[in-house]
């Protein structure tokens, strides 16, 4: 059996306030020019599919044409709530769209039925487990001692009564210790939603969805398969990809991926104002179309920096410093003697100690007059 294991599509995200959903329209259509190719027999999208719990109109219009196309592929898709979705609002409908081949996770109430496809070898056991918390556990089973993430998602599966003569697959959203994370995904506090990958021993193949980095945990057999597309500069040199799992008899599995290539890619630069400027340095690349990360390692501000930049980088998304003054960690702490200092020589004191450099001889003549000017204004 041929599965397209997909997760995190965030339809709607906006990065650095740059909408997304242009380049999600396109990736999607070329996942379905990828399903065309490979022809599976099931396709997984592992969590969430929105990137709010009440997704724009244009995000919900962008999915369910998504949809409509899968469905008349005539494929069976597996679709989990995340922790950005609405569990409730991704399964309306879910009972009467079944017959269509599109399988939305109810909302979990202590019950996960698996939906048993059949194919040469067999039988094969999805069990579609959305995001869940302790807290969620807790309510269906208060026999059961559930303080961690780890505890909610053991008594969840063990409460599947899953059958280990069949191949099965566990489709879920948490966050699997060991897997690396990037910026654009949220974060708790001290790792306390970590879950022990050992739970997970029963399955031939869990399909995770959370981490947007694609990766395997311990084994191919437990895999995350990344975000398609890049939704944050820390996941610049990621290389985004569908993953194309192959079961055959119980015990062996074989996991590819296919590159997904986008529209823009996400780049970062870092340079002087000069040197990113000269057109030998950017003639020959795409950076114009792309969405860029300038740091500028200028001592000194450029004047209307994001403007000049964008004649050239026309997506500049984020314009950060690295020089003497934003790598200085001096705080700025009470200036000693201030009763026998001029005002000249405290905001000196002040811009060093805020900058890590000295004022220039032009910045402190402007201060110098400006200084006169007020009080000239205060007598």
């Amino acid at each position: 059996m041929k599965i397209i294991h997909l997760s995190d599509l965030h339809i709607g995200k906006r990065v650095n306030e740059f909408s997304m959903l242009e380049d999600q329209e396109i990736i999607l259509k070329k996942i379905l020019q990828i399903l065309d190719e490979e022809k599976p027999d099931a396709v997984i999208i592992a969590g969430d599919v929105y990137d709010k719990a009440v997704p724009s109109a244009e995000a919900v219009e962008m999915f369910d044409e998504f949809l409509v196309s899968l469905s008349k592929r005539r494929l069976q898709v597996l679709i989990i709530s995340g922790n950005h979705d609405s569990p409730e609002r991704l399964a309306f409908g879910n009972r009467l769209i079944d017959a269509s081949g599109i399988h939305l996770s109810p909302v979990y109430n202590g019950k996960v039925n698996p939906l048993t496809l059949e194919d040469e070898y067999g039988s094969v056991d999805f069990y579609m487990l959305p995001f869940i918390k302790p807290g969620n556990v807790r309510r269906f089973f208060p026999e059961e001692d559930i303080s961690t993430y780890t505890d909610a998602v053991r008594v969840a599966i063990n409460k599947m009564n899953v059958n280990t003569d069949h191949r099965n697959v566990l489709i879920t959203h948490q966050f699997v210790t060991g897997a690396s994370r990037s910026e654009s995904e949220e974060i708790s506090v001290g790792g306390s939603d970590n879950v022990d990958a050992s739970i997970f021993e029963i399955f031939d193949y869990v399909a995770l969805g959370h981490i947007h980095g694609p990766q395997n945990i311990g084994t191919e057999r437990i895999r995350y398969c990344g975000t398609p597309l890049k939704y944050s500069f820390s996941e610049a040199k990621h290389q985004k990809s569908v993953t194309v799992v192959q079961l055959s008899e119980k015990g062996r599995i074989c996991v590819s991926t296919i590159p997904l290539v986008p529209k823009r890619n996400m780049v970062e630069l870092k340079g002087t104002f000069a040197e990113l400027t000269d057109k030998n340095f950017y003639k020959d690349t795409n950076w114009q179309d792309d969405y860029i990360h300038i740091t500028l390692i200028d001592e000194e501000d450029i004047p209307n920096a994001v403007s000049k930049l964008q004649i050239i980088y026309h997506n500049l998304m984020k314009l950060d410093y690295d020089n003497k003054r934003t790598r200085n960690q001096n705080k700025v702490e009470e200036i000693a003697d201030v009763d026998n200092k001029s005002p000249l020589e405290l905001f000196e004191e002040l811009y060093e100690l805020q900058n890590g450099v000295k004022m220039s001889t032009v910045q402190s003549d402007y201060m110098t007059q400006m200084i006169e000017e007020i009080w000239g204004q205060e007598r």
